[in-house]
């Protein structure tokens, strides 16, 4: 190592600071050539010293006679990454008994994240993005898939992660997702999914759905026993369920069939029928896994619609009683077709985590997403009180725009007046549920803002200021995350 250390010291065309920037967790030997990552004054990038240069694109030097290369963080790059060093690639990770999706909209979640999960069995999902995410961050699968190989690299976390196309609706999303190695695939059904059948009259049921047979005999008159839990059908329930769920329940066996089992995909696969407008009731969960599973589906999690609300950025809103209630029923259904219950919008919903917990007996998949985003924010509160000021009241002009896109139950009068905080009490906004709402639905108009001359009026300053900051980030991610895990474990059983 002191011939490594020397040679860092050495190297051309660095700062001083980057010189004494290598991150130390990201030296690795690669047969005779040596990889690691350091900090530029802007932005991370690799050097790369010895045979295994030629396999990288980037700019071409020596050091005693050792060919180097100065990388930047490209696909490409990530992509040679990958193949050389295994564990920054990602892995199906859904058979272990707990996982947490943390999408990182910004591509700078990945050190608090892993951070946290060095300290916890659940398996990390670090890239973890929707399609409609990737358009308002102006992002692509290749970018979320490197953010988290990269963070993976530089702080030496060997212990696997995964990758999810997240919400994915159309089989071209799945395509997409799929061929740059993604290794979850999240099928959102709902617009496949009606939500017109919950009001209408047993006369328009009637008229509109003949059951089969098969149906009949499978699902009448007979009582469906679930860990002592009984579920029972009647014929106009199994006919709404029809109704509800019939076409999602073939486009996911479609989907499945030509992408796992003809296509062989070596990925998880979660169903996603939480996007609708009322509950999943026992029932429906129980015929959808069913059908699903005498389609020969496999699946490793499914996202039911619980009752109460799952808003973003804030805690559940609802009847505990009524939650604790509904999910053991909807546990013991997981169990019994083999696969975990998916949580989603499963940032902050700290009054539910333990009982998530207990009832899934530790075996979860919860995601989060915008809560990452939300630190960042706060951070940018607590560094740069000046262009918080600026983005929260370009924030509040957008809102109405944004609402159109989340469900939500903002107050934006109880938001206290920013002009009358002074810059320490800012971080404290984020204590306040309307003001974490109001930035966190905001995001993909303050990341895309731009001035008459076509630059950007956020965006950039943000990177830098991110990217200057990093530790304030990371840290507050460490703590916030971990919260998240700290209080989903107390409810396991030890």
């Amino acid at each position: 190592m002191s011939f490594l250390h020397e040679f860092i010291l050495s190297l051309p065309n660095t700062t001083d600071a980057e010189k004494l920037g290598v991150y130390e967790n990201s030296i690795n030997q690669f047969e005779e050539s040596w990889v690691f990552m350091i900090k530029g004054e802007t932005s991370d990038f690799l050097i790369v010293a010895g045979p295994a240069s030629k396999k990288f694109e980037g700019d071409e030097f020596l050091v005693d006679s050792i060919t180097c290369i100065k990388a930047n963080l490209t696909h490409k790059n990530g992509n040679v990454l990958r193949e050389m060093f295994p564990f920054t690639k990602p892995i199906p990770v859904l058979q272990s008994q707990r996982s947490f999706g943390v999408g990182d909209r910004l591509g700078l979640a990945g050190p608090g994240h892993i951070k946290v999960f060095k300290e916890y069995d659940a398996y990390p999902i670090l890239a973890q993005q929707s399609i409609r995410e990737l358009t308002l961050t102006n992002r692509t699968y290749e970018d979320v898939l490197d953010s988290a190989s990269f963070y993976a690299f530089r702080e030496g976390y060997k212990d696997g992660f995964g990758a999810d196309g997240d919400h994915l609706k159309k089989p071209s999303e799945v395509e997409y997702a799929l061929s740059l190695g993604y290794t979850m695939i999240t099928l959102d059904c709902s617009d496949y999914i009606r939500n017109d059948v919950q009001e209408m009259s047993k006369e328009q049921v009637d008229e509109e759905t003949k059951l089969t047979e098969v149906l009949k005999k499978r699902y009448l008159n007979q009582t469906f026993d679930v860990e002592g839990m009984k579920i029972h059908f009647t014929e106009e329930e199994l006919k709404r369920n029809v109704l509800v769920y019939g076409e999602a329940i073939e486009f996911a066996t479609a989907i499945y069939k030509k992408y796992f089992i003809e296509q062989k995909a070596n990925a998880n696969f979660e169903i996603s029928i939480d996007e609708t407008a009322t509950p999943t009731s026992p029932t429906q969960h129980y015929f959808v896994a069913n059908e699903l599973t005498l389609n020969e589906v496999k699946l490793d999690t499914m996202a039911p619609r619980f009752c109460g609300e799952f808003q973003k950025g804030v805690d559940y809103i609802g009847d505990i009683t009524q939650f604790e209630e509904e999910l053991k029923i909807h546990a013991a259904i997981a169990r019994k077709y083999g696969y975990k219950l998916s949580i989603h919008s499963g940032s902050d919903k700290f009054s539910i985590f333990a009982l998530i917990g207990k009832h899934t007996r530790g075996n979860f998949h919860v995601k989060t997403a915008g809560t990452n985003w939300l630190e960042a924010m706060r951070a940018v509160a607590a560094c740069d009180a000046k262009l918080y000021r600026e983005i929260h009241k370009y924030a509040l002009s957008m809102f109405d725009e944004a609402q159109k896109f989340y469900h939500v139950t903002t107050d934006l009068t109880k938001i206290p007046n920013i002009d009358e905080l002074i810059d320490e009490e800012l971080v404290d906004l984020f204590k306040q549920n309307d003001a974490r709402q109001l930035i966190h639905i905001t995001y993909g108009f303050i990341l895309s803002a731009k001035d008459n001359q076509g630059e950007y009026l956020f965006k950039t300053k943000l990177y830098n200021l991110w990217h200057k900051e990093a530790d304030v980030y990371a840290e507050m991610l460490y703590q916030h995350i971990g919260k998240h895990l700290k209080l989903l474990y107390s409810g396991i059983e030890k």
